[in-house]
């Protein structure tokens, strides 16, 4: 295939500013989809991401496209998520591509991942073609936006296309312009095979499917591939691209291209993504730079309801692992549920999805801790440690010095909504850093802030302050030093360790009464009274109990001496003590969903 006729290009943007409507619309003028099957949220393969309206897993697809000049190019699509949890997916998206498509709504302007994902293609040295959609929106000010790009990212005005990508006006001009403007892959067919592992998928039929970017040389099926970063070679079984949304057997996948192998491979962690893949007979000199391992910021145990689940779990873990190679996790055991895994998230809207996505794809049962974040704990004997759960965290008297991991906070919001955001934002531990005022009615705002005070419930609350016009982004900036303490809960003495949390001294106190008197309305009434206790170390910071269901043992005595009805009373008292010993305090399910929330 002719190089220069390959265009290898993504689509990003704010959540919600009609990049998987503007993919619906750029399948269906390529052909790739027919009128018969036209829909909504073509890219978006799972049933998750059109409940939630949201594309939470980057998806590829190659196109055909005959242009004004009379030449027929291949455009190899990739449409991206656009929430702050999965900037993973972007970034590995990008490095497969040359150019990248920037969608910013005429409606709501640009937001805080509009920034984000500008800086991301700007980092992979991108050419980037910005697109204003929505301009078919009824009471919407196309010249105050096209400033707003203007001003904050630098384009010319003449550069912007307007477009809207629910009736296709203007998609015609942003596939001329992406043929335009960004240039075809570099790289040559006569040197040794060097490929990206940019994206893995399991299928029940093929086992793992590996999406490549040929960066170098070129496969074909009798071509044996090995992995450079595990030495494994594998034998192809299938070779091929992803198009017309379905997968299609070719004979070779030259330099340039973007495909798809299966080689029987029955195991998702032997692949790794940002992998380098080459000929073993005649090697690459050197591997590609892959990707930084991504961190994970939140923590949590997710743990079955049926401890039998335990096996499936672990099966499950592996499969969504491949999909989603932000997700980490590793073994670890409860006093409370027995055998679970420990698993690190980008985000508390990263742990939703991979929590129902494990249930509704493979059928599980499940429960999940309060999230945390990783904490750093200096030892008294000068080590340090990281604390990813409360169990991990040393005695006070071992600790020296604890760190919390603060992050850079950007935020874009109107103007009359400043004191309310900055008020609340100071109240969760925020430092002001910056504003600068985007235009009449938007600004942007930057705090430092704990990571630990915004994983809940911030994005909510900041969508609420600003009626639904702000949004936010954030990047890891530094470790702070902090005063660290775990909170425990007892119920009738025994520690429950899944509701466990490290936190903030300051913050200890209000979040003890807000846990115990959250549990005393969830917890259903026992044969036996539950004391609910939070502590830190030895001392009680608050308590409530959940009174026993009470049963009428004098019911059956009519009259007589009192000293009959007082026997059974006695009884009944020794009944209780007893159950309250070796009775077990049922805990609802909902009590952990709903713990999280507070």
């Amino acid at each position: 295939m002719d190089k220069s006729l390959i265009r290898n290009f993504s689509i990003i943007a704010h959540i919600d500013h009609g990049k998987s409507t503007l993919a619906d619309r750029i399948l269906e003028i390529t052909g790739a989809v027919d009128k018969r099957h036209k829909g909504a949220q073509l890219l978006d393969d799972m049933d998750l991401e059109r409940e939630r309206g949201i594309t939470i897993k980057a998806s590829m697809v190659r196109l055909s496209y005959t242009a004004r000049d009379g030449k027929e190019y291949v455009l190899n699509l990739i449409d991206t998520p656009g929430h702050v949890d999965f900037t993973y997916e972007v970034s590995k998206s990008l490095a497969a591509c040359e150019g990248a498509v920037l969608v910013v709504d005429a409606g709501q302007g640009i937001e805080a991942q509009t920034v984000a994902n500008y800086y991301l293609a700007m980092e992979n040295n991108l050419e980037i073609v910005p697109v204003l959609n929505k301009i078919d929106l009824v009471s919407i000010d196309i010249p105050k936006v096209k400033k707003q790009i203007v001003n904050v990212l630098g384009f010319k005005e003449e550069d912007i296309i307007p477009a809207s990508a629910k009736d296709g006006t203007g998609v015609r001009d942003i596939l001329e312009r992406i043929i335009q403007v960004i240039p075809s892959p570099s790289g040559e067919d006569s040197h040794p095979l060097k490929a990206l592992v940019f994206d893995c998928r399991f299928d029940a039929y093929k086992g793992v499917v590996v999406f490549v970017r040929i960066v170098d040389g070129n496969i074909t099926p009798a071509t044996q591939l090995k992995m450079l970063h595990s030495g494994t070679v594998y034998k192809i079984e299938e070779l091929g691209v992803f198009k017309n949304l379905k997968y299609s057997a070719v004979t070779s996948l030259t330099c340039g291209e973007v495909g798809y192998f299966t080689a029987n491979i029955r195991q998702a962690r032997e692949i790794i993504i940002g992998d380098t893949i080459t000929d073993p007979k005649n090697p690459c000199a050197c591997a590609l730079p892959g990707y930084r391992t991504p961190k994970p910021l939140v923590f949590c145990g997710i743990y079955t309801v049926n401890p039998g689940d335990f096996p499936e779990l672990r099966d499950a873990m592996d499969k969504l692992k491949l999909s989603d190679a932000s997700f980490v996790f590793e073994p670890e055991n409860s006093q409370s549920f027995g055998s679970g895994f420990r698993c690190g998230f980008l985000g508390l809207l990263h742990m939703e999805i991979v929590q129902e996505r494990l249930e509704r794809e493979y059928n599980l049962n499940l429960i999940l801790t309060v999230p945390n974040v990783v904490y750093r704990v200096i030892q008294t004997n000068g080590e340090m440690l990281e604390v990813d759960t409360p169990a991990k965290l040393p005695a006070q008297s071992d600790i020296r010095e604890a760190q919390e991991p603060y992050v850079s906070l950007l935020m874009i919001i109107p103007v009359d909504s400043i004191e309310a955001v900055c008020d609340f934002t100071k109240s969760r531990r925020g430092i002001f850093q910056s504003n600068e005022y985007l235009s009449e009615d938007r600004v942007k705002l930057t705090f430092n802030i704990p990571l630990s005070e915004i994983i809940v419930d911030f994005y909510d609350r900041i969508k609420s302050l600003t009626r639904g016009y702000g949004s936010l982004d954030y990047e890891f900036k530094d470790y702070l030093p902090t005063k660290l303490v775990k909170l425990d809960i007892i119920l009738n003495g025994q520690i429950c360790d899944a509701f466990s949390s490290l936190m903030c001294k300051d913050k200890a106190y209000s979040r003890a009464h807000a846990l115990v008197t959250k549990l005393k309305e969830l917890i259903p009434r026992q044969l036996f009274e539950v004391a609910i206790q939070a502590s830190v170390g030895n001392q009680i910071l608050a308590s409530e109990k959940v009174r026993s269901v009470g049963k009428h043992v004098t019911a059956k005595c009519y009259g007589g001496d009192i000293t009959r009805k007082r026997k059974l009373w006695e009884e009944q008292k020794k009944g209780k003590k007893r159950l309250k010993q070796f009775g077990k305090v049922e805990i609802p399910q909902e009590a952990f969903l709903e713990v999280l929330k507070i």
